[in-house]
């Protein structure tokens, strides 16, 4: 995949070697965790009989909800350590490693501690990887406006894509039969080639994440290790007590971790405006712009991320998923997805490349959001063509997915590249986890939002989500002007 585009420096897809480590990297990572995610509600439900949790669907899906939005959530976290303790090179190893303990624990066959504990290590690890590697991306691009920066991280969310198609294709096949634990154990393997492929190629890396930008000062150093480290260290032993002894609530905790999904976002926005003292009045005006930018991503994915529960049960229970003779496993379906994205991400990178200012960011999430809720209307409509109990046509699923892929393409690459740009110098790698903050909060409500279905028929459900997303991107797009304007386009 490499080229020789001229005497001095070997490139990747014309972009700075480096890419392809990251590319990997996060393309294993990602193998691990969209597997394991593929088939974690069909778990959690499943009875115990066949090896399962047994929970019912809502709670399933309340804990699903806010695991995939602990992924996100403590990315907040682990680009502030990045930022003033680790530097972004070192934290994606630690996330990485953390990330593998996680998927091990997981493929342990000796009841659900050994589940809740690889959960919380999964998030653990993801928070401390997922906002770093993508700042390392946008770092292999020296200057701001080098045109290059939005293809090269469509490149790197194309890598993120074929480890998505891959792990959803060998994790749910292993599943058949109810082999969880042999699922869950191919998910580890994964991670340990993703972090195979970090160590033999961060020499390609130049200077990316070398260092950490705002090493923290003795007197700050010394307090975080008299206040943060006793506490977070209090955190994660209540935690992993919880997850060994399963003594907790499972839905007030999915409620309480929603609202924690929420007031973080908030806090830290506030600590931006109102308290931080490193951020130039040209940054705040950019910040405010961002903050309309995440309230539209946080949407999105509250309809996206529910592929994996609602859409998954869907597919489970009331789809008919024989092809050609073939009964393939439900995970499978949501692979139209990645699928759809490996074609599609290089020719996106060379549109935005081509269209310059001339489409600009705002246009993007409004497209996204007006997409992602058309897709819910289709969903609607599958949902009402089964409500009579015959299962229907797997191409109504695939419709689905379809369009919320396009919808995807518009928003999740842009955002990863608008986050790099906006973001205040003090801040890169923070803000890294703030773009993933929109999408904790938006799998928590969506997560939360599922608990709709005890009093509105599924068909409402799905309608009442894709009116809402509609709504919101047709606001974007009155928008849009002046929120380009605040980014300085």
């Amino acid at each position: 995949m490499e080229s020789q585009t001229g005497a001095r420096e070997r490139t990747f897809f014309g972009h700075p070697r480096g890419l392809a480590t990251l590319f990997g990297t996060e393309m294993w990572e990602r193998f691990s965790y969209y597997g394991m995610r593929a088939i974690l509600v069909l778990f959690l439900t499943a009875s115990p009989a066949r090896g399962g949790m047994g929970l019912p669907g809502v709670t399933a899906i309340g804990v699903y909800g806010v695991y995939i939005a602990s992924v996100y959530l403590l990315a907040l976290a682990g680009g502030w350590l990045s930022d003033r303790v680790f530097g972004a090179r070192r934290a994606v190893l630690y996330g990485g490693s953390v990330i593998m303990a996680g998927h091990v624990s997981m493929a342990v066959p000796s009841g659900g501690g050994f589940v809740w504990l690889g959960l919380i290590l999964i998030a653990l690890g993801s928070g401390m990887m997922k906002p770093n590697i993508s700042a390392m991306v946008g770092d292999l691009y020296r200057h701001e406006d080098d045109a290059r920066r939005d293809s090269g991280y469509s490149v790197f969310y194309m890598g993120v894509n074929v480890g998505a198609f891959a792990g959803i294709q060998v994790v749910p096949w292993l599943q058949r039969g109810d082999r969880w634990h042999l699922a869950f154990g191919a998910a580890a393997v994964g991670m340990a080639f993703g972090l195979l492929q970090y160590v033999l190629g961060k020499r390609h890396l130049k200077g990316a994440g070398e260092h950490a930008e705002h090493r923290l000062t003795p007197e700050e150093r010394a307090r975080f290790v008299r206040v943060a480290l006793p506490s977070g260290g209090a955190a994660v032993a209540a935690m992993v007590l919880w997850a060994v002894t399963g003594t907790l609530n499972l839905d007030r905790f999915t409620i309480v971790l929603t609202v924690v999904s929420a007031a973080v976002p908030a806090a830290y926005f506030a600590f931006l405006f109102l308290g931080s003292h490193e951020i130039t009045p040209r940054e705040r005006t950019r910040l405010v712009a961002y903050l309309w930018l995440f309230i539209a991503a946080a949407i999105f994915w509250m309809i996206y991320d529910q592929a994996g529960g609602a859409l998954t049960l869907f597919a489970q229970h009331q789809t008919d998923l024989n092809v050609l003779g073939f009964e393939i496993p439900a995970g499978w379906v949501s692979n139209v997805n990645s699928l759809v994205i490996i074609i599609l991400a290089p020719v996106f990178a060379e549109i935005w490349i081509k269209a310059g200012d001339r489409f600009g960011t705002p246009l993007k999430f409004a497209a996204a959001l007006v997409l992602v809720g058309l897709s819910f209307v289709v969903m609607a409509l599958a949902a009402d063509a089964a409500s009579g109990g015959t299962k229907v046509s797997i191409m109504w699923l695939i419709s689905v997915y379809l369009v919320q892929t396009l919808g995807e393409l518009f928003i999740s690459p842009v955002g990863l590249s608008v986050t790099n740009k906006l973001a205040p110098q003090a801040f890169v790698n923070q803000m890294m986890g703030v773009w993933f903050l929109a999408v904790a909060l938006g799998d928590s409500i969506g997560g939360q939002a599922y608990r709709l279905t005890r009093v509105v028929p599924m068909p409402w459900y799905f309608l009442i989500l894709a009116i809402f997303a509609v709504i919101a991107g047709l606001v974007m797009l009155a928008c849009a002007r002046r929120l380009s304007r605040l980014m300085g386009d």
